[in-house]
C-alpha cells in the first residue's frame, strides 16, 4: 500500500521552493526576488495536493460566471505570499512607504529621494514583479524535476496575484459579474450572491480561513492612498468605497464570524429619462422633479435598502445646470458626479474616521467630519451643497446645506414619505439633549421642499423566474403645518404600491411656480385626469 508523504506546511514563506536557493544552471539569469538563503531537498509545491488541503468543507459552489471556474487552478497560499513580496518590493521602490510621495527632507539632497509613482506606474511595476515571481517559481520547479506550471496556470497566478495586490483578490471576479448586485460574505466559506432579479445563489469561498479574510480586509482598509481606515478589535466596523464604485461594509469581533456586504451600483451615470424608460417613473413626475432641481428646491429621497436611492440621486443631479459649482459631502464616496462629465466643477468631500487618542470633545485624532467639510465649503464659491446618505446626526449637515438656499439633495432609509420626516427628526435629536422635537421639526419644515419615496418588490413569474422591480411610489411637498404636528405633506404623486405613482391633481401654489423652470402643468393635469400616461 502506498502511503503519501505529508505535505510540508507553508506557514513560513521560506518553505516554498521558490524562496530557497536552487542549483544554478548555465545560461539562466536568476530573478532579483529572494528570501533567506538555504537549500533543501523538498520538491516544489504540489498544486493538486495544496488544492485538496485547502478545499472547503462545503460542497462546491454554483459557478456564477465562466471565468470563476478558472480559480480552481490558483494556489491561494502562494498568492498570499506573492502579495506580501510585491507589496514589500513596491514599498522599497517608494522609499519605505507604499503610499508615500517622496520628497527630500531637510538637508537631504534631491538625488537621494525616491521618485514618486502614480497609480498606473505602481501597477506596471507590480505586473513586472509578479511576472518575475511566477517565472522564477516555474523555473525552480523545472530545476528540481517537479511538474511545472503550464502557460495558462502561470497567467492565472499572475492575474490572481495582481488582483490581490491592486484589486479585490478573490472577490474581483464576483464584483466584475454584471449579474451580481449584492455580495453577502458570512464567514470565509459562506458566500451568497444576490443577482439583479432579486434571486440568490451560492458563490465560491473568498478565503481559506476567517483569519485570512480579516487579513485581507485590513489590507484593503489600509491600501487607500487618500483615506485609509482602521479595522481592528478596537474598531470593529469598516465602511469603504472600492475601486469601480462598489461599497463595502464589514464587521468582525462583535459578530460570531467576519461578515461583509458589498453593494454594487450598476448605473454610475443615469437620468430621469432613463427612469421613465425603465418604467420606474411617470413622464409627468420626471418633468416636475427636473424642474424642482433646477429651481434649487431641497429634496430628500427615501426608501428601503437596495431600492435605488443613490441611483435616483444621480439622476436628479443630472438636472443641475452644467455651469453650477457642486460640492458633495459623503461618509463614503457613492455619487461620483465628477465622472458623469455633466458638470464643470465638482468638489467631493469624504469624511475620515479618526485614529488614535480621543480629545476632550470626544473626537479621535485625525477625524474629519461632514460638518467640518460643510464649514470649509462656504469658502469654495459653490452653487450646490449635496449631502449623501443620512443615518444619524449628520442630518444637521443636511439642514445647514438646505438652509443656505442653494438647493440640496440627500437620501435616507424610510418606508414612506411620512416616515421619512419622522426618521429625519429622530436623527436630528440624536445630536444631543439640546435638540428638541419641536426644533427639529421646525428646521425641517422650513428648509425641506420635497420627499421622493421609492418602493422595491420582487415579482414571481408563472415560469418560476422572478423580477426585481423598483419605482417612485410617492412625491410629497413639505410645508410648515399646524402647531401639534409641525409640518404638512401634500401628495402630488401617489402613493402607489403597484407601480410608478401617478399625478393626483393636487398642486400647491409653490409647485405651480416651477413652470418658470420647465414644469408642464398641462402634462401633469392630463396624467391626473387619465388622459395622459398610464402605468
Amino acid at each position: 500500500m502506498n502511503i503519501e508523504k505529508p505535505e510540508p506546511s507553508h506557514a513560513d514563506p521560506t518553505d516554498i521552493p521558490f524562496f530557497r536557493s536552487a542549483p544554478e544552471r548555465r545560461g539562466r539569469v536568476r530573478g532579483t526576488f529572494s528570501m533567506s538563503p538555504g537549500s533543501s531537498d523538498q520538491p516544489p509545491v504540489d498544486l493538486d495536493a495544496v488544492r485538496r488541503r485547502h478545499a472547503p468543507p462545503t460542497p462546491p459552489p454554483v459557478e456564477v460566471v465562466d471565468h470563476l471556474g478558472e480559480q480552481a487552478g490558483v494556489e491561494w497560499g502562494l498568492v498570499a505570499a506573492f502579495r506580501t513580496l510585491v507589496a514589500n518590493r513596491l514599498a522599497q521602490a517608494l522609499g519605505g512607504d507604499w503610499h508615500s510621495r517622496s520628497v527630500p527632507t531637510d538637508g537631504e539632497p534631491a538625488a537621494v529621494a525616491r521618485a514618486a509613482m502614480t497609480r498606473q506606474e505602481q501597477e506596471a511595476f507590480g505586473r513586472t514583479a509578479i511576472h518575475e515571481l511566477v517565472r522564477d517559481h516555474t523555473a525552480d520547479a523545472v530545476a528540481t524535476g517537479a511538474e511545472a506550471w503550464t502557460p495558462r496556470q502561470q497567467a492565472l497566478m499572475e492575474q490572481a496575484t495582481f488582483n490581490a495586490v491592486f484589486r479585490l483578490g478573490r472577490l474581483q471576479p464576483l464584483v466584475d459579474d454584471d449579474r451580481v448586485e449584492n455580495i453577502f460574505i458570512l464567514g470565509h466559506h459562506q458566500v451568497l450572491l444576490e443577482l439583479t432579479d432579486g434571486s440568490r445563489i451560492t458563490g465560491p469561498p473568498v478565503a481559506d480561513s476567517d483569519e485570512e479574510l480579516l487579513d485581507f480586509l485590513r489590507f484593503l482598509a489600509n491600501r487607500s492612498e487618500s483615506n485609509p481606515r482602521p479595522f481592528s478589535e478596537s474598531t470593529p466596523r469598516l465602511h469603504l468605497k472600492l475601486d469601480g464604485g462598489a461599497r463595502l461594509a464589514a464587521t468582525a469581533w462583535v459578530t460570531s464570524k467576519p461578515t461583509v456586504v458589498i453593494r454594487r451600483h450598476r448605473l454610475r451615470v443615469d437620468s430621469l429619462e432613463g427612469w421613465v424608460d425603465r418604467g420606474c417613473l411617470s413622464p409627468a413626475a420626471a418633468n416636475l422633479l427636473g424642474a424642482a432641481v433646477r429651481a434649487a428646491w431641497s429634496v430628500a429621497v427615501s426608501g428601503p435598502m437596495s431600492a435605488g436611492k443613490t441611483t435616483l440621486m444621480r439622476a436628479l443631479c443630472s438636472e443641475i445646470p452644467r455651469d453650477e459649482a457642486i460640492g458633495t459631502f459623503e461618509t463614503e464616496y457613492e455619487l461620483f458626479l465628477e465622472e458623469s462629465g455633466r458638470h464643470e466643477i465638482v468638489i467631493d468631500w469624504e469624511s475620515r474616521p479618526g485614529v488614535g487618542e480621543v480629545d476632550a470633545s470626544g473626537r479621535a485624532a485625525g477625524a474629519f467630519e461632514l460638518s467640518d467639510a460643510l464649514s470649509d465649503s462656504f469658502r469654495f464659491a459653490l452653487s450646490r451643497q449635496i449631502v449623501g446618505e443620512i443615518r444619524g446626526p449628520e442630518v444637521w449637515t443636511m439642514i445647514k446645506a438646505m438652509e443656505s438656499g442653494t438647493g440640496s439633495l440627500s437620501t435616507t432609509h424610510a418606508a414612506n414619505a411620512e416616515a421619512c420626516i419622522r426618521k429625519l427628526v429622530t436623527c436630528a435629536m440624536e445630536a444631543g439633549s439640546h435638540v428638541s422635537r419641536d426644533l427639529a421639526v421646525e428646521k425641517l419644515a422650513g428648509c425641506l421642499n420635497l420627499v421622493v419615496q421609492l418602493h422595491r418588490r420582487i415579482d414571481h413569474q408563472p415560469d418560476g423566474t422572478q423580477i426585481l422591480r423598483r419605482w417612485v411610489s410617492e412625491i410629497a411637498v413639505v410645508e410648515p403645518g399646524e402647531r401639534e404636528k409641525g409640518y404638512a405633506l401634500t401628495y402630488i404623486f401617489g402613493p402607489s404600491h403597484d407601480g410608478p405613482a401617478q399625478a393626483t391633481g393636487i398642486l400647491p401654489e409653490q409647485a405651480k411656480a416651477l413652470a418658470a423652470f420647465g414644469f408642464d402643468p398641462d402634462l401633469y393635469q392630463a396624467e391626473a385626469d387619465g388622459r395622459g400616461w398610464r402605468p
